[in-house]
């Protein structure tokens, strides 16, 4: 009976989710009902599976609207209809166009116009599928108007927007957000109206008695509606699925390509191998997933034939099949990787790859898919609004000042606070409600859809500013109803490895560089492994972090098999368990692998007994405890929440512990096993996704031993690491080299190696505009190199400000001139005689000159300017500090004082706060020494309390040298920030430039 009903998918409008429009139905007597949200199909597959699963009749379309006006109501009469909906709403959306007052001609789709807007547009003809809408207050209008005789066009059109009063008043209040206005000036002409409401059946009827055929046209019309979606067990895929003319074409050339290139993965052809293509192919095959892994290898050819690096990872390493392809780079017979964790027939989904590019690349893969594959679109997410912005949102909607709502987030109480109780109460209440609604269309992160219908037979499209196409539904509904997601995501470690070797090409042209897909013998490279078991890993992908030098420092990692363990131990799935350390322990001292029951050590002798992968829940689960592979599949994605309800999970845990009991396994002993897989709670990888990031990391490893200067300025030119910009730049002098500041004849915009010196570039200068920039670097392209200051005005016109950041920062220092002699020089002269750039001179002039004093500048001045306009100072911050340090600990003397209180300097590098059991804040430091060596430190809640390690700066940190497994780290006792000297120029006991 309700033909325009509205969730909170009509953003900042609606008050309730689809589910709870349902409900709403139910409770009120309605077995069918139209979800007509504005200019949004985002909740029709999810209202049409719930429908069916609480068996109502659903009908889908779209509230057509130009802003808060409504023009017309569309119902979709079947799933082409619905399509004609998407394609019409789409371009609307794409286009930015207002929306067209009369509806324009559907095939497929009933138009509902209002009793309002036919009176608006004094509309006297209607097709066979458009009519006229009458709410419940324009009932009593009707039978005085011309209209009443339209028997045969009139429909009930009750809108429903509201449960309740709270509703209504969460709605007022999204309006005012989403016109930033307060909600006292919020128009009325911008809201809904409170009677937006369901009503039970025979009190909707009973206002249209007196309207005979008003019932029968709007059953007949909804009756006439079926758009149909099948969902989770009974989906079939939805992607494409033929990749050549036929499903027999696309399999014969899978296995042509396995034999093509097989060669270039093994260079003996084992039975093992052929038999595990083979197993695979025959998988593959009857799971019909072989044009998953042909539009993924064709995505792969273009990346190739572009010379763009990736990385495939996920399960799809499992693959020997993805591996010969050139998918994956993961050897899953050398790792022993569990095939059935990627396909097996109990999985209905697609395969998963997740394909890594750089983040400078993926734009132009993504243009080429879109442009390679008809039926594409991004996959959408909904950013949802949050609890503490709600409050500041509601707080500027009530006017409260941002110093109140501040106050009122960080819990104090004020005078003003208190007299405005009552608004603090109501913005407190509503945020609550508002709290998880969708705010707005967003993009996922890395998910493209390639389907074999038009991506309109499922959804509209709305077009983001990088504009590709998005579909306004997220991931889970795709899923459920058969689309699977490609993962074509970004990321900076392999723009790193790409740039280093094109500067190594530029800057050593005769030397050697190994094919970086080689990682053979990176992996068998003493001097690389001996990186990874001193941590000395600054810049590389996965491995620079201060807990993952220190696991990989305690695990003495000096190959490729313990640094897939590390990748994968590193996650708090085998930390939560207590298992880090146990693993550990029995890495590095063979007697503790006897502690491990004998069926684990068994079933998992790779790692000891302790499980680190996801496969190994798997494992454990099918061999120790005996469930199928079905279940144990339910196990595994049930530890990552992905299984359909709670009580399916908590059925298998029932199955588990029984099947143990059956096995004669004590109580203690299934416990103790099934803790540890609990624990994992969706936080494990998979073994090939460790691995995976294992030779990337390698690949890294290979450019930081034997092209330290080139991977340092590649990983400075990709917006740096884990660390600040500061760290790269230091640990350039570390690596033999030197860092200069920016050079008006050698800097480029980013930053640039010369043998061994690295020139800043131009776009690390704070406030140094782009257009800047490039006139300097445009200019000294065409006609060469700047000979001193004056010609360089000459050539050049930016302005004194821009002109004065330059100056400061030494960019001229090639004239030989102190910074501070040109900067009055250039002072003087713009005000003496300031050039246009507009008017060009035909012959450059000799600039008068002008006796300026011999002023001469400082470290300290310098170290200051860099701080401003750089961030940081080239030089060491030690060199800064108000008072000198004599005698002091440094890291190389450490080890002679394990188990001693001692006292270091350190210049802080990073500080990461981390909750305790008992919810108390702690911290792990990480400092350098005035060497540059790298030292951690411990500071329990007390100390962390106590002394704060926010700011940059030199701190004294006393405390006890601790030896955990051979990484050292100083448990901190007490901590001092050292005072700094003060820029001498703006210090008040000094009125003159120190020399």
């Amino acid at each position: 009976m309700y033909t325009n009903c509205h969730t909170y998918y009509s953003l900042r409008y609606g008050t309730f989710s689809e589910v709870e429009l349902i409900a709403l139905a139910k409770q009120h007597g309605i077995d069918c009902l139209a979800l007509t949200d504005i200019n949004s199909t985002s909740a029709c597959l999810n209202f049409i599976k719930e429908c069916q699963e609480e068996g109502l009749k659903p009908v889908v379309g779209i509230d057509v609207r130009n802003g808060i006006t409504q023009e017309f109501v569309l119902l979709a009469k079947n799933n082409n209809g619905y399509q004609e909906i998407n394609v019409f709403l789409s371009e609307h959306l794409h286009e930015k166009k207002a929306f067209p007052v009369k509806a324009p001609v559907f095939k497929n789709c009933f138009i509902i116009y209002s009793y309002e807007k036919v009176l608006e547009l004094e509309l006297t003809e209607f097709n066979g599928d458009e009519f006229i809408g009458v709410s419940i207050k324009d009932a009593s209008r009707l039978k005085f108007s011309k209209y009443k005789s339209y028997h045969e066009k009139l429909v009930i059109q009750q809108q429903v927007t509201f449960r309740s009063k709270k509703d209504f008043n969460a709605h007022r209040l999204l309006r005012a957000i989403d016109l930033n206005t307060l909600l006292s000036k919020l128009p009325s002409k911008e809201e809904s109206h409170l009677d937006n409401r369901m009503f039970p059946k025979n009190e909707l009827l009973e206002h249209y008695t007196e309207f005979e055929t008003i019932l029968s046209n709007t059953t007949n019309i909804l009756n006439k509606c079926k758009v149909h979606f099948d969902f989770n067990d009974n989906r079939s895929n939805q992607n494409q699925m033929i990749y050549l003319e036929s499903k027999e074409q696309d399999f014969n050339y899978l296995k042509q390509l396995c034999q093509e290139r097989i060669s270039n993965r093994y260079s003996v052809i084992t039975k093992v191998i052929t038999d595990r293509i083979e197993k695979e192919l025959n998988a593959i095959e009857k799971m019909d997933f072989v044009s998953y892994f042909l539009i993924n290898n064709d995505i792969l050819e273009y990346a190739r034939s572009r010379n763009y690096p990736y990385i495939g990872r996920g399960s799809g390493s499992n693959s020997i099949v993805a591996y010969i392809l050139g998918i994956t780079n993961v050897d899953p017979i050398e790792l022993d990787l569990y095939f059935e964790r990627f396909i097996n027939v109990f999985r209905s989904s697609p395969p998963d790859f997740d394909i890594d590019f750089s983040w400078k690349d993926r734009d132009d893969i993504t243009n080429y898919i879109f442009e390679r594959f008809s039926n594409t679109a991004l996959m959408g997410t909904y950013v949802t609004f949050q609890y503490r912005a709600v409050i500041r949102e509601l707080g500027k909607v009530f006017g409260l000042p941002k110093e109140e709502i501040d106050n009122f987030l960080n819990g104090y109480r004020s005078k003003r606070n208190e007299a405005n109780s009552e608004y603090i109460r109501l913005i407190t209440v509503y945020a609550k409600l508002i709290h998880g609604f969708p705010n707005y269309l967003s993009v996922h992160s890395g998910g493209i859809l390639i389907t074999q219908k038009p991506v309109a037979y499922y959804t509209s499209t709305f077009l983001p500013p990088k504009g590709f196409p998005t579909v306004q539904f997220d991931m889970n509904i795709a899923e459920e109803v058969g689309i699977f997601k490609f993962d074509i995501l970004a990321q900076r470690g392999l723009s790193k490895i790409k740039d280093c070797i094109e500067l190594v090409k530029e800057n050593q042209p005769n030397t050697d560089i190994e094919d970086i897909e080689h990682t053979e013998i990176f992996k068998n490279d003493p001097n690389i492994n001996g990186l990874l078991k001193t941590g000395d890993c600054m810049g590389v992908f996965y491995v620079e972090s201060p807990a993952m030098r220190t696991l990989m420092t305690k695990l003495r990692t000096d190959n490729y098999l313990n640094l897939v363990a590390a990748s994968s131990i590193i996650r708090p799935g085998v930390s939560n368990g207590g298992m880090k350390n146990e693993f550990i322990l029995r890495h590095r001292i063979p007697e503790k692998r006897k502690e491990a029951h004998p069926i684990m050590l068994k079933i998992l002798h790779e790692t000891y007994g302790v499980m680190v992968y996801q496969e190994d829940v798997l494992k454990v689960a099918h061999e120790f405890a005996g469930l199928s592979l079905s279940e144990s599949d339910v196990l595994r994605r049930g530890m990552r929440g992905k299984v359909k309800s709670k009580s399916e999970f908590e059925a298998i845990e029932i199955k588990f512990k029984l099947k143990c009991k059956e096995k004669g396994y004590t109580q203690a002993l299934t416990e103790e096993v099934w803790l540890q897989i609990k624990a994992f709670a969706g936080y494990a990888f998979a073994k090939g996704h460790s691995a995976s990031y294992a030779v990337e990391s390698y690949q890294s490893l290979y450019l930081k031993k034997y092209f330290p200067l080139e991977f340092m300025t590649a990983v400075l030119n990709n917006g740096g690491g884990f660390y600040n910009i500061e760290t790269y730049v230091h640990e350039i002098a570390k690596c033999g080299g030197k860092a200069q500041v920016p050079c008006i004849n050698n800097s480029n915009f980013e930053n640039k190696i010369i043998g061994k010196t690295v020139f800043l570039g131009l776009g690390m200068i704070k406030g140094l505009e782009l257009r800047t920039a490039q006139k300097i670097l445009n200019e000294r392209q065409l006609y060469g190199d700047f000979k001193n200051f004056d010609d360089f005005l000459n050539r050049v016109f930016i302005g004194l400000e821009q002109t004065i950041l330059l100056l400061r920062i030494n960019a001229f220092r090639f004239t030989g001139i102190d910074k501070h002699m040109l900067l009055w020089e250039v002072h003087i002269k713009f005000n003496h005689k300031q050039k246009s750039e507009s008017v060009p001179q035909l012959f450059n002039t000799t600039s008068k000159t002008f006796k300026i004093p011999d002023i001469r500048t400082n470290h300290v001045i310098e170290a200051y300017d860099q701080i401003e306009l750089l961030g940081f100072p080239l030089g060491s911050y030690f060199q800064l500090l108000d008072e000198p340090i004599d005698d002091f600990i440094k890291v190389k003397d450490l080890r002679q004082f394990i188990g001693r209180r001692i006292s270091i300097y350190g210049k802080l590098v990073t500080a990461k706060g981390t909750p305790t059991a008992d919810k108390r804040l702690m911290h792990f430091g990480t400092f350098l020494d005035s060497d540059g060596d790298v030292f951690d430190t411990v500071h329990f809640p007390e100390i962390s309390k106590k002394y704060s390690i926010k700011s940059n700066g030199i701190y004294l940190i006393k405390g006890k040298v601790v030896d955990d497994l051979g990484s050292l780290s100083i448990i901190a006792e007490y901590v001092e920030r050292q005072p700094m000297r003060l820029d001498p120029r703006y210090n008040e006991k000094s009125h003159k430039l120190v020399t």
